[in-house]
């Protein structure tokens, strides 16, 4: 990864962010420009305190003082020392060019049947780092931008991904799949390479449908290849939140596809390695991972269940009969009518979204229906047919509304009489997850009353359904 121009010619290190690059080896000289740490510097000459380098990157040669630089050794010998330098710069965030730089220098001098899996996890760990930090309102800090040029010389690539108006950078992973494919890495580095190639917040959230399902069965193939048994609690906890989450996506997948492949098996494997989860053990540093991926279970959650209502294309409920039929191409159109006698129906509802109508229930002896409708991978709404002012309506209780990534609403339980309905509503916004209790008029749908816990309404604690009780992921 050092450019093959560098073999044979003395060698340096920038160490440190702001390095003058001057025209004279003298303070006083003309600062031609300032070098980011990391950089590799060929070392042509010294004068005094001062080194005269030409940086192949700029294509620019100077002067820099010899205590802001470090000489680096490509033979053989100099590798354990390199190696010693990747590992204690592995784990230091702001460091990542110079460690990188290293790893680079390390993978020249190394003997090919010495080399292991460790450098490779290294420079993808602080590739993966640096893309975090780099992502968001920080791109437009000068450090991280000269940084970002620095990795890019030693072929660490980022791509950039737009999703909600907002650019995050992401490691393409070619050093991780380099990871999986050595047959002597432990179990522990190719645990860390699956996890990093199946974030899902490095998915293009432009890929269409076809493309979106071949690399959501891959990711789900890529976290099946490790060996959970040989890892420890922190990591064995995360691959089992990391299986949910994407086995989730293949469940919806497969609920679309007309393949013909049941969507059940897989959105019953997400269930269970959601159960895996020792969200314990993981801390608060990696508790938004055990909550993402419980967000994502639970939008996807109807598509394990297995019931006969599931796959038929009505079902009939307290007089109420709510059916589905095809409307525009890629649409699927609900209608709700009167179960006891033929007559115009009451309301009709298309979405391009999977209508679950074994989640279909009627509330208040036929005053109301609720129904489970997934537009998305990662987002469930709640469709709520009811009557205002006369005549049957549907309202739809979504998520969220402020720039939402990802999130569920569920039937929860309802009042004597129908006249509260009981709801969860957890969402992923600006990054955040928030879940909130909450009670509506069932009458116009207005919010009556909200919480954070269940405990803090009466009428959960008396009127929750029994059936959300045992199947929510929301009381984890």
């Amino acid at each position: 990864m050092i450019p093959a121009l560098a073999l044979g010619l003395a060698l340096a290190i920038v160490a440190q962010d702001h390095t003058r690059l001057g025209a004279a080896p003298r303070g006083s000289a003309l600062v031609l420009t300032e070098l980011p740490q990391g950089d590799v510097l060929e070392v042509r000459g010294e004068r005094a305190d001062y080194l005269q380098v030409y940086d192949y990157r700029l294509e620019r040669g100077g002067y820099v003082k010899r205590v802001a630089v470090r000489p680096v050794g490509l033979d053989a010998g100099q590798a354990p020392a390199l190696l010693a330098i990747v590992r204690f710069l592995r784990d230091s965030p702001g460091a990542e060019p110079l460690g990188i730089s290293y790893a680079a220098a390390y993978l020249r001098a190394v003997p090919s049947g010495a080399l292991t899996a460790e450098p490779f996890d290294a420079i993808g760990a602080m590739a993966e780092r640096l893309a975090d930090r780099s992502s968001g309102a920080a791109l437009a800090s000068t450090d991280l931008a000269a940084h970002l040029q620095v990795v890019e010389q030693f072929g660490v690539h980022l791509r950039s991904i737009e999703r909600n108006g907002r650019i995050r950078l992401c490691y393409d992973g070619e050093l991780y799949r380099r990871v999986l494919s050595m047959p002597g890495a432990d179990a522990e580095v190719r645990a860390r390479a699956a996890l990093a190639l199946t974030r899902p917040d490095c998915i293009d959230p432009g890929l269409g449908p076809l493309p979106r399902a071949a690399l959501d069965e891959q990711r789900a193939s890529l976290l099946d290849a490790v060996d959970e048994h040989a890892l420890d609690a922190l990591a064995r906890s995360r691959l089992h939140a990391r299986r949910a989450a994407v086995w989730a996506a293949v469940a919806y997948a497969r609920s679309r596809s007309a393949s013909g492949i049941p969507a059940s098996a897989a959105g019953q494997r997400a269930l269970e390695e959601l159960l895996d989860v020792d969200a314990a053990v993981l801390g608060e540093d990696r508790r938004a991972e055990y909550a993402d991926a419980v967000v994502r279970v639970a939008a996807a959650r109807w598509a394990a269940e297995y019931r006969p209502a599931t796959d038929a294309r009505q079902i009939t409920q307290a007089a109420l009969r709510l059916r589905s039929e095809r409307g525009a191409p890629g649409e699927t159109c609900v209608v709700l009518e009167n179960a006891q006698r033929a007559e115009a129906p009451w309301v009709r509802r298309c979405t391009y979204g999977l209508v679950w109508l074994a989640s279909a229930r009627a509330i208040g002896q036929g005053r109301a229906l609720v129904l489970a409708v997934q537009p998305l991978e990662s987002w469930r709404e709640l469709w709520v047919f009811h009557r205002y002012a006369g005549r049957w309506r549907v309202d739809v209780l979504s998520p969220g509304t402020e720039e939402p990534e990802e999130g569920y609403v569920e039937f929860a339980g309802v009042t004597p009489r129908a006249r509260r309905l009981l709801t969860v509503r957890e969402v992923k916004e600006h990054g955040h997850f928030r879940r909130r209790f909450e009670e509506y008029r069932l009458a116009d749908l207005a919010l009556v009353a909200q919480a954070s816990s269940p405990e803090l309404l009466p009428d959960f604690g008396r009127w929750a359904d029994a059936g959300w009780r045992r199947e929510t992921l929301s009381l984890r």
